[in-house]
């Protein structure tokens, strides 16, 4: 069965500044195959280079899985030490033409926000976005798959490969007898220079120097063999599903980079009629396989002065970016300390809306907003620089962003927290807590396992 249907414009421009309208056919198959067998064989079958899979959970926030393979442009930014426009990879997202676009933003492109802040340089690209045509949608919760694109014949052959997967053939040829190296990762260790840290950042709090800062750290695994980013992610996923999770490979040339996700955590969105919403996460608690202890944690978080306090800090930071970019008096908080509950942690989650300025666009909403105040803190460029000071290395694509445009303009973010940073053997595992003034180094600390063990847990 097939549909055209028309994407309007919007407010983005192609690249001969001239407002487009596209006609997108869409393909709706008359079966349900999972979608990790959908995207393994799409992998064998074009190859994983620019393999994009924003992944899903299937719960509130998390209805839509969506797959782009074969990828028709890349756009990409490397080396924060050139600041020049053409590098510039705000720059860069405002020029692209109309399309189904799925790439990555790194926190560090905050060096062409304030370039007089220090900044790490990182090996892995600050920008990539890729365009895709046709696009791949699952509805998670009605078992059904989408096919998006331009051109007829090319939704009814991929519509005939799918339609073809032998999903017993398929399910077999998955690789799931991975094996890394875990030797390098020493939890005493990073406990240790964890509550140095935080005493450090406590330090600058009480003379006033900042608010709240997001300290992070980072450890590393190593794979035993060449395994294909996707095998790693299928892996990762059986244990770790979550609502703005994905896998995004750039395996070109000399390059092989990868990003994988199991993010719980929104950052921006923009629907059609440029409506905003952002969901920021502060506060965490582990979850307990006895009901009654597990409930309990709960009902710690919700209560806990500091947890709540540090979730607003963020709320008011969050209202300030988006009062650059949205209508005078647009800007709502609808629901403010919410406990949401995941597979291994709770959390409290609070949500901003606003409505877009007329004259602004999705890219000027990224930039008024860049970096994430959840994963930065308050004042936020100050609290930049001071991470950069006691951290003392890059954080890459982590608490940077998976981004979408859709054919019609509409815009969505996660933040790249519980991620995964590979370039080619070796795989960057990273998590962080919110300090502030009244923050307890062990109790900090312990939080900071709560978020790190089952993510290296998930690859064991």
């Amino acid at each position: 069965m097939e549909n055209v249907i028309v994407a309007e414009s919007g407010k983005q421009p192609s690249k001969d500044g001239k407002l487009k309208n596209m006609k997108i056919k869409t393909k709706k198959l008359s079966k349900w195959i999972n979608p990790e067998l959908i995207a393994n064989h799409f992998a064998k079958k074009f190859g994983d280079h620019g393999l994009s899979w924003l992944d899903s959970d299937g719960k509130d926030n998390g209805k839509w899985s969506i797959l782009g393979v074969d990828p028709k442009e890349v756009i990409c930014s490397r080396d924060i030490s050139n600041l020049d426009i053409e590098n510039n990879p705000f720059f860069k997202l405002q020029k692209i033409e109309k399309g189904f676009w799925i790439g990555w933003l790194n926190f560090e492109a905050g060096a062409y926000i304030e370039p007089k802040n220090p900044w790490a340089t990182n090996e892995i690209s600050t920008l990539w976005i890729a365009s895709y045509d046709p696009i791949i949608k699952f509805n998670l919760i009605s078992n059904e798959i989408i096919i998006e694109g331009t051109n007829s014949a090319v939704l009814n052959k991929y519509a005939n490969i799918i339609l073809n997967i032998d999903t017993e053939k398929e399910k077999n040829s998955i690789r799931s007898n991975l094996k890394f190296n875990f030797s390098k990762i020493n939890l005493k260790k990073i406990s240790t220079q964890f509550q140095q840290n935080i005493l450090k950042v406590k330090k600058l709090i009480s003379i006033g120097d900042i608010f709240q800062a997001n300290l992070t750290t980072q450890c590393e695994v190593e794979a035993l063999d060449t395994y294909s980013p996707l095998s790693i992610y299928l892996k990762i996923r059986n244990k770790l599903q979550a609502p703005f999770g994905g896998i995004i490979i750039n395996n070109s040339h000399d390059i092989k980079e990868a990003v994988l996700s199991t993010s719980p955590e929104r950052f921006l969105k923009i629907d059609k009629d440029g409506y905003i919403e952002s969901r920021p996460i502060k506060g965490t608690r582990s979850r307990h396989e006895d009901i009654n202890q597990d409930s309990l944690n709960a009902i710690d978080l919700i209560t806990n002065e500091k947890d709540r306090a540090e979730n607003i800090m963020i709320v008011d930071l969050l209202r300030n970016d988006l009062s650059k970019v949205c209508e005078i008096g647009s800007i709502k908080v609808p629901e403010i300390l919410k406990l949401e509950s995941y597979l291994k942690v709770h959390h409290l989650t609070s949500v901003i809306r606003g409505k877009l300025k007329k004259n602004k666009n999705w890219v000027d909403l990224l930039t008024a907003c860049w970096p994430g105040g959840s994963i930065t803190g308050a004042p936020k460029l100050r609290s930049c620089q001071r991470l950069f000071e006691i951290e003392k290395r890059a954080r890459g694509p982590y608490c940077g962003s998976f981004i979408k445009i859709e054919w019609n303009g509409e815009f969505d973010s996660n933040i790249l927290i519980r991620s995964f940073i590979i370039k080619n053997k070796k795989i960057h595992i990273s998590a962080g807590c919110g300090i502030v003034s009244d923050s307890e180094p062990q109790g900090e600390t312990e939080e900071l396992k709560w978020k790190l063990l089952p993510l290296i847990d998930s690859l064991k």
